[in-house]
């Protein structure tokens, strides 16, 4: 899926897109197949790589302490843009797309280009950088703003596709494991204690919160919480109950945590997230 939504960005938007580890890169991170010609020859060079490297590090830098999406220019004047893929809250990968010009390229901005790497092309990868450079699509702003918007909608999506994976049952799971499961999804609507669980699996506290955290990837805590959030956005998609009839159906003892517990697991609020599938569903 997310080989072929890089592809189809790519060719509708002209923009490249890669799905990139969270932090800092101890190296210039490409975009694959589709990385900007004109981008990959400058990394060939000394001082191309070293300011190509600390401009991305400087846009992962601030996209990790604010988790909101970044727009930042390279010192060659194209533009990225880097989306956070947030779960529970935690920074999990980044979506980076970009390797554009906002305005169309000038030979004065090349020159300038040309004079900051110093010696760092010969003549042949010189003409061939003023070929790629002016091949470098330019994307105006109101283009660029719609495909930021198709990056925060494709981000969000990931986040469901991690816990939608997590509430699957797997059938190779111990025992305890598909118990707890089962005693989860029977008592969606209740307040729901490792110990009542731990009543139920007949295992120590020890080795299920071990083989529960091993198995998921999540403590039980976590794992209810997101098995909520799922029953949740089912009965915002689907039913016609109130925001606070479905907080309590799906399980969350206030209003507060439901916003709260909800936001942070699927990236919007309850309300936008009513408004979004059902406007998906009425086109």
């Amino acid at each position: 899926m997310l080989e072929q939504y890089e592809e189809a960005f790519f060719k509708s938007t002209g923009i490249r897109l890669k799905l990139v580890p969270p932090g800092e890169p101890k190296q210039r991170l490409s975009c694959g197949k589709h990385d900007n010609v004109f981008c990959g020859l400058v990394a060939g060079t000394l001082a191309g790589c070293d300011a190509c490297l600390e401009s991305q590090r400087r846009l992962h830098r601030n996209t990790r302490r604010k988790l909101v999406t970044q727009q930042g220019y390279c010192f060659a004047g194209l533009t990225e843009v880097l989306v956070p893929v947030l779960v529970d809250g935690r920074h999990v990968a980044t979506l980076m797309g970009g390797q554009v010009f906002r305005r169309e390229p000038t030979q004065r901005d090349f020159d300038m280009v040309m004079n900051m790497l110093g010696d760092g092309f010969d003549k042949e990868d010189k003409r061939k950088a003023h070929r790629a450079y002016f091949e470098t699509p330019a994307i105006p702003l109101e283009r660029l703003q719609a495909a930021i918007c198709l990056l925060d909608v494709f981000a969000r999506h990931l986040v469901e596709e991690v816990n939608c994976q997590v509430a699957a049952p797997v059938d190779l799971e111990p025992e305890a494991i598909r118990s707890a499961k089962a005693f989860i999804r029977s008592h969606a609507g209740e307040s729901i204690t490792l110990e009542q669980v731990l009543l139920h699996v007949h295992v120590s506290r020890f080795h299920f919160c071990k083989i529960f955290k091993k198995a998921t990837g999540v403590t039980l805590t976590e794992y209810v919480a997101r098995s909520r959030v799922e029953t949740a956005k089912t009965l915002l998609a689907e039913s016609p109950l109130r925001i606070t009839e479905i907080a309590f159906a799906s399980g969350f003892g206030s209003i507060p945590q439901f916003n709260s517990v909800f936001k942070r697991a699927v990236g919007i609020a309850p309300t936008h997230y009513r408004i979004m599938r059902r406007g998906q569903s009425h086109p």
